[in-house]
């Protein structure tokens, strides 16, 4: 059985190896990754002051072409309290093996086993609300869209959802239906072809643009590469049959935070205007389909804010920490 090591990301945190068996490729594991608490502070400790998410956990999932390595994200939530994990899915990250094709998987409920892998290891049942403990979902981008299906299929396992431009529709909405049936029929026959490469590396530029001194990253370009992982037939058709669920809409019953930016620009050229906007997802769609997740839906639109919110430019990763705060707050202040 695998124990809490050291991480990668130093000293505040750890990471522990999930053995998930095998598939048609060998091995698989998953790694989650927790950060240790901070202390409370002597005037809390003398007056016994609970902090605000004392007895709440938060299970973190990236996006495509991603891991986890955000640690003022982590802070934000063990500042508050929390226990925080994040979670390096199959064939990605510190889970990714030579072996593998990164990211490769033909089912997003293939995921359930990962989530149910983590959540054992923090101490939870899955799928069930059996803890004393709140659990929180947060999701980035195809995370989100995992965590958003996860949920509706999970009734009451989650407290609640939080979403940083979950990847909810087609960046070509109208098109989605005509395209599915082609993409099936690819992912049956030759689930392994490779679209061409059409990421030219823009949303890394304007992240390494508007890079926030006073939160530096360092993020590993063999796992978070400048330019996306090979998308496979059988890869996009999962994704698209997930897009197709949310469609027809969800049945999450915890409330849902959805974090986007204010506007899409098209990554067709270099342009100063990707430093300030989401460069992957028509954020308009996603906020239409974020209704479509369940009854209690809040979508804040942070103007300025790249792809993934939290590594915008200062000014507007400060606002999305600002109203990521102010809904925990008032979600917490509820229940």
């Amino acid at each position: 059985m695998s124990t809490w090591s050291p991480d990668v990301l130093g000293d505040e945190f750890q990471q522990l190896t999930l053995d998930l068996g095998t598939d048609e490729q060998g091995p698989v594991v998953a790694t989650l990754v927790r950060a240790l608490p901070r202390q409370p502070s002597w005037w809390a400790r003398v007056n016994g002051d609970a902090p605000m998410l004392d007895g709440v956990d938060v299970l973190y999932i990236h996006g495509w072409s991603d891991y986890f390595f955000q640690k003022r994200l982590a802070r934000f939530w063990t500042s508050r309290g929390a226990r925080f994990f994040a979670l390096d899915l199959r064939k990605y990250g510190r889970s990714l093996r030579e072996w593998q094709t990164p990211g490769y998987i033909t089912d997003l409920a293939i995921y359930d086993e990962d989530i149910h892998a983590a959540l054992t290891a923090m101490g939870r049942e899955p799928g069930e609300a059996s803890s004393d403990r709140r659990l929180i979902l947060l999701g980035h981008s195809t995370g989100g869209l995992t965590l958003s299906l996860w949920a509706s299929r999970h009734p009451g396992a989650a407290d609640a959802l939080i979403l940083n431009s979950p990847w909810l529709e087609f960046q070509f909405a109208p098109a989605r239906a005509a395209i599915a049936p082609v993409v099936e029929l690819q992912a049956r026959i030759w689930p392994m072809e490779a679209a061409p490469q059409i990421d030219l590396g823009f949303y890394t530029r304007a992240q390494q643009e508007v890079a926030d001194a006073d939160d530096p990253m360092d993020p590993n370009p063999a796992w978070r590469p400048a330019q996306t992982m090979a998308v496979y037939a059988g890869w996009l058709h999962a994704v698209l049959s997930g897009h197709k669920a949310v469609a027809s809409g969800l049945s999450i019953t915890a409330p849902v935070c959805v974090l986007l930016s204010a506007r899409f620009v098209p990554p067709t050229r270099w342009s100063h205007d990707l430093t300030s906007a989401d460069s992957v997802l028509v954020v308009d769609d996603i906020a239409r389909a974020a209704l479509r997740l369940g009854p209690s839906v809040t979508v804040e639109r942070v103007d300025g804010a790249l792809h993934d919110v939290f590594l915008s430019r200062h000014e507007a990763r400060e606002e999305a920490y600002q109203r990521l705060d102010r809904w925990v707050t008032g979600w917490s202040a509820v229940l």
